[in-house]
């Protein structure tokens, strides 16, 4: 069973999914939605749930340095819960902070142009995501 993260935008979900094994994270898509109607994301999450066999959510959680939780954190916890009820799917909330900045220094690093950047930004961010909370998971094989 897959897991997958989510990292929440106003406008756009950034989705990346594990390996069968838990082990690592592959960017998979972003997410066109309206953050005032929750539907509006819920027929490509639910492909993509379908289509890999997640049996996990793991959604972003900004939190602002000092681990206080703002407006986008709250919004995220709002969107984590209606993840849960609506699919009945383990959803974990998963601290964010720096993941974005994180994302955009590789593809730096890695050359990518500005525009290409601004295109896969949110789905690199969901790797990072979903990458740190499968590194913090122990495996026992």
């Amino acid at each position: 069973m897959k897991k997958m993260a989510l990292d929440v935008g106003s406008k756009t979900i950034g989705v990346a999914v594990s390996d069968a094994f838990g082990w690592t994270a592959q960017g998979l898509t972003t997410v066109i939605w309206d953050e005032q109607d929750f539907q509006t994301a819920k027929p490509d999450l639910a492909k993509i749930i379908s289509e890999h066999d997640i049996s996990e959510i793991v959604v972003g959680l900004p939190k602002h340095m000092n681990g206080s939780i703002g407006e986008r954190g709250e919004a995220s916890q709002r969107f984590a819960a209606y993840l849960e009820a609506e699919f009945g799917l383990k959803t974990v909330l998963w601290d964010e902070r720096l993941s974005t900045m994180a994302a955009e220094r590789v593809l730096i690093e890695a050359d990518v142009s500005r525009g290409k950047r601004k295109k896969v930004i949110d789905k690199m961010a969901a790797v990072m995501i979903l990458q740190g909370y499968l590194d913090s998971q122990s495996h026992s094989y």
